[in-house]
């Protein structure tokens, strides 16, 4: 597809950010089932609930411009997904405090990825004056700032302590 217009691009990055959502999911089950941490794994198991209501927002954004949320893949979600697995989930670790932190780091570098998405998308929507997507799209970024300061405050407040 030639992307053309503003609304191209938007088009191409709901099914983007679907995608990347998608590949995330997975990936934060596992990091939450590895957490030792009770509020780390608790954090996760409620992030992997937030990937999930974004996905299904995505998905209402699409249907009501008639395109496929899966009609992309995303790469760079891909790559942090491989990322994870092999500095986490398939990495061995002195102890589980060290494990701790570097789920954090995995995780947030995804969430990061996700901010970055949902961000264009509610600057793509406002401009292209698609004021109800824009605010689903802008309820999304808030819960993911939110999910990204709590594992801010829980590696901040007692596992980078415990891992050193």
């Amino acid at each position: 597809m030639t992307l053309e217009t503003l609304k191209d691009v938007y088009t191409d990055q709901l099914q983007d950010l679907w995608s990347a959502n998608k590949q995330s999911l997975e990936v934060v089950t596992k990091l939450g089932r590895a957490a030792q941490d009770k509020e780390l794994s608790e954090a996760l198991i409620r992030a992997g609930s937030g990937i999930s209501d974004g996905m299904e927002k995505i998905a209402e954004i699409c249907n009501r411009h008639d395109i496929d949320p899966s009609g992309e893949h995303c790469n760079g979600m891909e790559g942090l997904v491989k990322e994870a697995h092999a500095h986490v989930l398939d990495a061995k670790f002195g102890s589980d405090d060290v494990r701790d932190a570097m789920i954090i780091t995995q995780y947030q570098r995804m969430v990061h990825y996700a901010l970055a998405g949902y961000g264009c998308l509610v600057a793509f929507a406002n401009r292209l004056d698609l004021d109800e997507d824009g605010a689903i799209l802008q309820a999304c970024l808030d819960e993911t700032y939110e999910g990204d300061r709590t594992m801010t405050d829980i590696a901040t407040g007692h596992v980078n302590k415990e891992a050193a």
